[in-house]
């Protein structure tokens, strides 16, 4: 089983993201997945997690993942106070939106693999959001399908499709330019578990 923890603020689609990313796994045919939202009463811009978790099985548990294989950090500026790091296993996989270069990142968090991905900067591109409150959900699911080897471009703009009532097209090419982007420098990606 992959288990899979996002970390986000309210507005940036985390929840969403990790729906979404359940709906592009069972479209792929490659197993069972289940999302978890966790959030209270907050409003926009407060931190927000959402879990995943990928199987080739049934999947029993329902509850948080205390230690995932992967971490999507959507907000660096949720990383240190959210303390993102917590509970992810030794060798596990980061995917960080950020602007930075992944082997810069990778001496940040030793031990672990770091996929980057800038993800805000794509989503602005393609009119998701404002640069005040980017929607970053369907650029960090496309990074992560290619990341994780767990779907296909077409799998991919299908969960689109069903999960994104407006800016539909935006945010199919959001994705595709993330994919495309982790695709292309795949030896820093991880391998599913």
């Amino acid at each position: 089983m992959l288990e899979l923890r996002f970390h986000g603020r309210g507005g940036q689609g985390t929840v969403l993201a990790a729906k979404m990313l359940a709906d592009v796994v069972l479209r792929s045919g490659k197993g069972e997945c289940m999302a978890i939202p966790e959030f209270g009463v907050e409003r926009r811009g407060a931190p927000v997690l959402a879990y995943a978790r990928i199987s080739d099985g049934p999947i029993l548990l329902r509850t948080r993942i205390y230690e995932p294989d992967v971490v999507v950090v959507m907000d660096t500026a949720a990383a240190p106070s959210e303390r993102v790091m917590d509970g992810l296993k030794p060798g596990g996989t980061i995917l960080v939106n950020t602007e930075h270069d992944s082997a810069e990142l990778a001496k940040t968090w030793p031990g672990f693999k770091v996929i980057a991905v800038p993800a805000r900067q794509i989503a602005l591109k393609h009119g998701l959001g404002t640069p005040a409150a980017p929607v970053l959900n369907t650029a960090v699911i496309g990074a992560l399908c290619a990341a994780l080897d767990i779907a296909g471009e077409e799998d991919l703009e299908a969960a689109i499709r069903g999960a994104v009532p407006i800016k539909i097209e935006e945010n199919i090419a959001a994705a595709l330019e993330a994919f495309a982007f982790i695709a292309e420098r795949r030896p820093h990606a991880a391998t599913r578990v």
